[in-house]
């Protein structure tokens, strides 16, 4: 097999793989993982996550986009691989769809380092899959884990689309130096528990990411000046309602809200 220290991270696949055995621990810890539970693994890199999640007993598909890191994986864990507790997959995630592989229908959970450019991009395509995952935990930009949980209370799209979704809680920060190689920022584990469609049921998905959007158009204007002006007055009507400044923003609005305003535009 390829010795390890040979395996170098490439830049352009944002590979910064994690070293720091107590962040390995805490982010299997987190994700409560039991044996024969499917587990989605997003970029495995060297295998330093994989190794602990198949002791843990989980049945891991994990998902790599570079040939050569798939090539190590297979040597790596040729016996788990033939027992079926492994399933690598040669793919960009971008292109792989939960129903067509092995995990089918079944729950799962996802645990991944992901690379910091396509954490977006992760979170919509799974959160808003038609099989959803139980619960995620991935470890992802400090910056991006605290928008998500609201570290500063100012709500974004970005904490939105998750809170819809699911309960997003920070566990710890990662630093940089527990990298290799080092990225230029602090990383920080982020799970997102009881993750469903529940919210869904009163409203449609499409018309509220769209009263979203709109709302946050200019996040820093006053909130009615994001509507148009037919809509200013159902607005002004329901922050009145709510005991709400007529000069509110959007960040200060609730995932509740939300939905309410988006009841009232349907309605329209």
């Amino acid at each position: 097999m390829r010795k390890v220290k040979n395996m170098k991270a490439k830049k352009s696949l944002g590979q910064n793989f994690l070293k720091s055995k107590k962040a390995l621990s805490t982010i299997v810890e987190s994700a409560g993982v039991v044996p024969y539970e499917w587990v989605l693994e997003i970029g495995p890199g060297r295998g330093a996550l994989t190794e602990p999640l198949l002791k843990a007993g989980a049945r891991v598909v994990a998902v790599e986009t570079d040939g050569e890191l798939i090539w190590y994986l297979e040597e790596k864990f040729k016996n788990e691989i033939k027992d079926k507790k492994l399933f690598l997959i040669h793919q960009k995630i971008e292109d792989f769809f939960v129903e067509q592989s092995v995990i089918g229908k079944e729950k799962y959970k996802i645990v991944a380092n992901t690379p910091y450019y396509i954490t977006g991009e992760i979170l919509r395509t799974f959160l808003g899959a038609k099989n959803k995952p139980t619960k995620m935990v991935l470890l992802v930009q400090k910056e991006v884990a605290d928008r998500i949980v609201c570290k500063d209370s100012k709500e974004s799209i970005l904490s939105i689309s998750v809170a819809c979704f699911g309960k997003a809680k920070k566990i710890m920060n990662v630093k940089a130096r527990d990298f290799s190689p080092m990225p230029k920022v602090d990383s920080a584990i982020l799970c997102i528990n009881d993750i469903s469609n529940d919210f869904f049921e009163s409203v449609l998905e499409e018309n509220f990411f769209a009263v979203v959007k709109e709302g946050f158009s200019y996040k820093r204007k006053v909130l009615t000046n994001n509507f148009e002006k037919e809509r200013k007055e159902k607005i002004l009507e329901y922050l009145k309602s709510k005991k709400y400044p007529p000069t509110i923003r959007a960040e200060k609005l609730k995932l509740s809200d939300w939905r309410d305003l988006t009841a009232i535009f349907s309605l329209e």
